[in-house]
C-alpha cells in the first residue's frame, strides 16, 4: 500500500525591508494646515461668488499658493533606514546610500554633504535657536538640581528615581538635534561595512509641485497684462 507524497513545503516569504524612519515638522505641518485652509477657503469662495475675472484670478491664485504652501510645509520629510538616506525636500527629492554621505552638519541649518561635496539641506529638520537655547537652560537647571541633591538619597524617592531616569535619557537637547544625533548614529554604523548599498545619488525634480505653481504664475501675469 502506497502513501501520497507529501508536497513540499511551501517558500518562505522574503524578510521585509526595514522600515524607515520618518522624521517631519511637526510645526510645519500644523502651519501648512492652518495656511491652506484659509487659502481654499478664500479662493473657493471667490470662484463661486466672485464676478467678472474674480473667479479666473482665484483659480490663477490657487494654483500658485496651493503647491507651494504644500511644498514648503507638508511635503518636507526625511526618510532613513539601513541602506539609504531619502530627503524629500519642497522642490527635489535626494536618495543618498549611507556609503555617498560624507556628513551630516548641524548650524543655522541641517544639511548632509555628499561624498562629493554635495551639500542638501533637510528641511524636514528645521534649526529652532530658541529651541536649542530653552534645552540649555532646562539642562543647566536639572545639572544644578543634580549638584544640590545629597548623594546618600540618589536612588531613595520618587524625586531620586526621576532624576536617574533623566540621567539615563543623557543631556537635555532640541528636538532638531536630536534627530541629527539619530541620523548619525545610522551613519556610524554603516562606516566600516561592505554594506551592499553603494549606488549612485538620485535626484529629482518635483515637477507635480512646480507645473501647477508655474501654471498658476503665467495665468497671474496673463491676467494682469490683460487687465
Amino acid at each position: 500500500m502506497t502513501t501520497p507524497e507529501h508536497p513540499p513545503p511551501a517558500p518562505r516569504p522574503p524578510a521585509p525591508a526595514s522600515q524607515d524612519r520618518i522624521y517631519r515638522s511637526s510645526a510645519g505641518i500644523a502651519g501648512g494646515v492652518l495656511l491652506l485652509a484659509i487659502a481654499l477657503w478664500l479662493g473657493i469662495d471667490a470662484l463661486v461668488a466672485g464676478e467678472g475675472r474674480t473667479p479666473w484670478l482665484a483659480l490663477a491664485a490657487l494654483l500658485l499658493v496651493v503647491p507651494l504652501v504644500t511644498a514648503y510645509t507638508l511635503r518636507p520629510a526625511v526618510f532613513a533606514d539601513e541602506e539609504r538616506l531619502r530627503v524629500r525636500n519642497p522642490l527635489r527629492v535626494v536618495v543618498l546610500p549611507w556609503e555617498r554621505v560624507g556628513a551630516l552638519r548641524s548650524g543655522y541649518s541641517n544639511e548632509v554633504v555628499a561624498d562629493t561635496g554635495a551639500k542638501y539641506q533637510l528641511w524636514a529638520v528645521p534649526v529652532s535657536l530658541r529651541a536649542r537655547k530653552r534645552a540649555a537652560q532646562r539642562e543647566a537647571r536639572r545639572t544644578a538640581a543634580d549638584g544640590r541633591k545629597p548623594a546618600g538619597r540618589a536612588g531613595f524617592g520618587l524625586a531620586g528615581r526621576r532624576t536617574a531616569a533623566e540621567a539615563d535619557d543623557g543631556p537635555v537637547r532640541a528636538e532638531g538635534d536630536k534627530v541629527m544625533d539619530e541620523l548619525r548614529s545610522l551613519l556610524a554604523a554603516r562606516e566600516g561595512t561592505s554594506g551592499t548599498a553603494g549606488g549612485e545619488i538620485g535626484v529629482r525634480w518635483a515637477y507635480e509641485i512646480i507645473a501647477p505653481a508655474v501654471a498658476g504664475a503665467v495665468l497671474l501675469a496673463v491676467l494682469a497684462a490683460t487687465g
